[in-house]
């Protein structure tokens, strides 16, 4: 793919997703409120519980355009700190702060300053404190390595142009032992590049899926490990929306790690808040009191 074509692409979905925020947004100041941007119950809002839906702020529901529900997906946990890929109106970043509680956090990232406002919004209405949303690439994420307990996305990895970019970030911002929990549109391996494009557009998620074979050979190329790629339902001829969950290995062995290794003593990410014994039967001070080298104190 061009340089060019890569750069239409995203502005593309730039656009599309832009023009979604001001529709949701100058819905809320209508009488009766906003619309839901996408009817298809394929997609969208409905593939959320209605007790989830009545928790939020109609503006964060309206605006959902994915393929499934991430936060039931990735099974979250109280304490843990979660991002969201393409966060949009904030609706899987406002339940997943529910979920991990005040002692936990949700980050959303998205590159369109429109969901962003709108999301931020949504923030406010809800009287979520634990949730920060982030302007950025998700094939560039703008957090440390490391530091991240769960990584979800709904329907937003399909739209990126460069996907094994967003294997190896997730992968990078991920803990050891941390996971992957997302909802994706995947195609049959049978299908060709132009099959998949001839049943929909790329902004629609359908042109740009990987198929299932591709899906798992990039994602393990990254280093994930316990890959699993499950159809959930059918959204066109081949296509699927499907739940994927993968794990970063509590000692990082993914492609790069002989040369971005950050371990010492026995403990990843030295001197860091996320540091953590590489041998899980002992404490990160037993390891550093095993070994000499800087990482001890």
């Amino acid at each position: 793919m061009s340089e060019q074509t890569t750069t239409d692409l995203r502005e593309t979905v730039r656009q599309r997703y832009a023009a979604a925020a001001v529709k949701v947004t100058e819905g809320g100041t209508a009488c009766c409120g906003p619309e839901p941007v996408e009817v298809d119950d394929k997609f969208g809002s409905t593939l959320y519980a209605a007790d989830e839906r009545n928790a939020l702020p109609a503006e964060a529901v309206a605006a959902s355009l994915g393929c499934g529900n991430p936060t039931v997906v990735a099974e979250l946990r109280e304490g843990e700190r979660v991002l969201d890929l393409g966060s949009g109106g904030g609706i899987d970043v406002l339940l997943s702060a529910r979920r991990v509680g005040p002692t936990g956090k949700a980050y959303g990232l998205d590159m369109t300053e429109e969901m962003l406002a709108l999301a931020l919004a949504n923030a406010v209405k809800a009287g979520a404190t634990n949730v920060e949303f982030l302007k950025g690439a998700i094939e560039a994420v703008p957090l440390p390595a490391n530091t991240i307990d769960v990584v979800i996305s709904n329907c937003v990895i399909n739209l990126s142009v460069d996907k094994p970019a967003v294997f190896a970030e997730t992968f990078r911002v991920l803990r050891p032992g941390g996971r992957i929990g997302v909802s994706d549109v995947v195609a049959d391996d049978t299908l060709t590049t132009e099959q998949r494009a001839e049943r929909g557009d790329y902004v629609g998620c359908i042109a740009g899926a990987l198929s299932f074979a591709e899906y798992h050979a990039g994602l393990e190329a990254a280093g994930f490990t316990d890959i699993e790629i499950t159809p959930t339902h059918q959204v066109a001829d081949g296509m699927h929306s499907a739940i994927v969950r993968a794990n970063k290995p509590t000692t990082d062995i993914g492609p790069d790690a002989s040369a971005t290794d950050d371990s010492c003593c026995g403990v990843t990410a030295c001197c860091t808040p996320a540091e953590q014994a590489t041998n899980q039967s002992v404490t990160v001070s037993e390891a550093k009191n095993g070994a000499e080298c800087g990482c001890q104190g």
